[in-house]
């Protein structure tokens, strides 16, 4: 599989937070070079993050890619129209708030992803920690209203991230591996459940898909695609679950291997 070249690859699809961006939250100009030049010769681009599209917005705007897969797979973006979208009801939303709330205390941090914004109770104002997270709207949820699409939990204790699990077994629950968040989303609402129902929408095969990634949550995606690259800085369960290790996302990673991919192009095209 690690011999995968643009001949056999049609889209180029990156996580973001520990992948596609640095630790500082900035894409380097030469991974920004490197994605640009694929582009040029024809690939697609394409992220697949927890975030919620409003806060990726820093970095969409300079990527413009093709595809956005949201919220761990809960919405899904294909050419600038959603393509798919596994959100809870105003009634469910509510019941997974209240339980998150009787389990881990009235005071918890919780977000809540929606189409219309990213939602959160937080304690610190989320900007001045990392200006890149986009617009957060402050709120207590006592009269909270929507529709969501994903909700992130803060929780410290690991017997009560088992409680909550319990509570919402229609959820798929994944901690995130760089603090003590928890992400739940519909059981149906994965990043590779996301890729499948692109695949159906666009024409693309998973196996003309590379896949990049560093968390728990992208094991599936790198599972399921044609490639799937772990970076150098992921965790070992991803790692063990890749085809490829490539640097990591410290050390321009992903633009040395599309650099390394076009030169082995290249030497294809002279024969």
């Amino acid at each position: 599989m690690a011999a995968q070249t643009k001949q056999t690859t049609k889209l180029l699809l990156f996580d973001l937070d520990g992948t596609l961006l640095q630790d500082d939250k900035t894409i380097s100009q030469r991974t920004l070079g490197a994605l640009e030049k694929c582009r040029r010769e024809g690939l697609l681009i394409g992220v697949a993050t927890s975030r919620s599209e409003e806060n990726c917005m820093t970095f969409l705007q300079r990527l413009q890619p093709d595809v956005i897969i949201s919220s761990g797979g809960a919405l899904v973006k294909y050419l600038g129209s959603i393509i798919y979208r596994d959100d809870f009801s105003e009634e469910e939303t509510a019941r997974m708030i209240a339980a998150a709330r009787s389990v881990c205390g009235e005071g918890c941090e919780i977000t809540i992803d929606t189409q219309e914004g990213h939602f959160w109770n937080y304690k610190m104002d989320p900007l001045k920690w990392d200006p890149s997270w986009g617009g957060s709207i402050y709120t207590d949820y006592r009269d909270f209203s929507h529709r969501s699409l994903k909700m992130c939990v803060e929780i410290f204790d690991a017997g009560q991230a088992e409680r909550l699990k319990e509570l919402l077994p229609d959820c798929d629950c994944v901690r995130f591996s760089d603090g003590e968040w928890y992400k739940f989303t519909r059981k149906t609402a994965t990043k590779e459940q996301a890729i499948r129902r692109l695949c159906e929408a666009s024409g693309i095969a998973v196996e003309e898909i590379a896949a990049f990634g560093d968390d728990h949550v992208d094991i599936g995606m790198l599972k399921l695609c044609g490639l799937g690259i772990a970076m150098g800085n992921a965790v070992r369960e991803v790692k063990e679950a890749a085809d490829l290790v490539i640097g990591s996302n410290q050390e321009d990673g992903i633009a040395r291997y599309l650099e390394e991919m076009a030169a082995r192009d290249e030497k294809l095209n002279e024969f």
